[in-house]
């Protein structure tokens, strides 16, 4: 399992009152793969550029997709240019994903053996993995799961992730997601105007 598949895990299996917000977990998947890259000796960085290394397979469909994009990328992008690029619709690619592979399941109607309603988190040892790893506080994929909106404000503050190049993806990842929020604030802003406009 990536670190992106585990967020994306924990993101479908939060309650319904708790929604998150696409762009937000696009972007913050986006970083759970470069976080995964760096791992893997497949992304260094210098500074926050982006420094793609030697290509080798990781098993795992999207994240060698996100380590042939580095490929077209050449040397020194900045690193938020490059969420932004792996991360558009990167939330419904994952969610198709995580179907293919087989971890959905329509739940039962009562006493028929039809099923009924919309697919859900199947119970799996993918998903317990990932549930472990976010109880336990882990603090990469805690900090992705703050900045993606997922985090429990309740939750007293852990332990801060370490290693410069994580940290480098974490605080890009931090101004990805702002910059997203105040595009659609001016938006919302600009919404409203036209709509008074045509109110008179």
């Amino acid at each position: 399992m990536t670190t992106a598949r585990d967020l994306a895990l924990v993101a479908l299996g939060l309650p319904a009152d708790r929604p998150v917000e696409q762009g937000d977990l696009s972007l913050a998947l986006a970083a759970a793969e470069a976080v995964d890259l760096l791992e893997s000796g497949v992304l260094t960085l210098d500074g926050d550029r982006v420094v793609p290394g030697p290509q080798v397979t990781t098993g795992d469909r999207l994240l060698d997709r996100a380590a042939a994009s580095l490929a077209g990328e050449g040397p020194h992008g900045m690193v938020e240019d490059w969420l932004w690029r792996r991360g558009r619709d990167l939330a419904a690619a994952y969610v198709d994903d995580l179907q293919r592979s087989g971890l959905f399941a329509r739940p039962k109607r009562h006493g028929l053996h039809l099923w009924a309603g919309p697919a859900v988190l199947a119970d799996s040892p993918e998903r317990a993995r990932a549930e472990e790893r976010r109880a336990s506080g882990e603090p990469v994929l805690t900090a992705l799961m703050d900045a993606a909106g997922m985090g429990d404000a309740a939750e007293k503050a852990r332990e801060t992730p370490t290693g410069d190049a994580i940290t480098t993806v974490l605080a890009a990842l931090g101004d990805a997601v702002t910059r997203l929020e105040a595009l659609r604030l001016r938006r919302d802003v600009e919404n409203a105007a036209f709509d008074n406009v045509w109110r008179g």
